[in-house]
């Protein structure tokens, strides 16, 4: 399981998660997790590397469910 840090939701490989800056993006899935580094790939944006402590992500689905359509 993922870990909390500085407040921020655990962020884990499977999970579907938006960037609140950057809604154009789409939805994207989590690739992977280094740090407070994420690997996310977005409907729109394509595979983008997103600092935790800049932008936080917003998880909208766990590994395994099916996103909001």
């Amino acid at each position: 399981m993922g870990s909390m840090q500085h407040g921020m939701p655990p962020t884990e490989p499977g999970q579907w998660v938006r960037h609140p800056g950057r809604p154009d993006w789409g939805l994207g899935q989590v690739q992977s997790v280094v740090g407070g580094r994420v690997t996310v790939n977005f409907e729109h944006a394509g595979k983008v590397l997103v600092n935790l402590a800049g932008a936080p992500l917003e998880v909208v689905a766990e590994d395994g469910e099916a996103p909001p359509a």
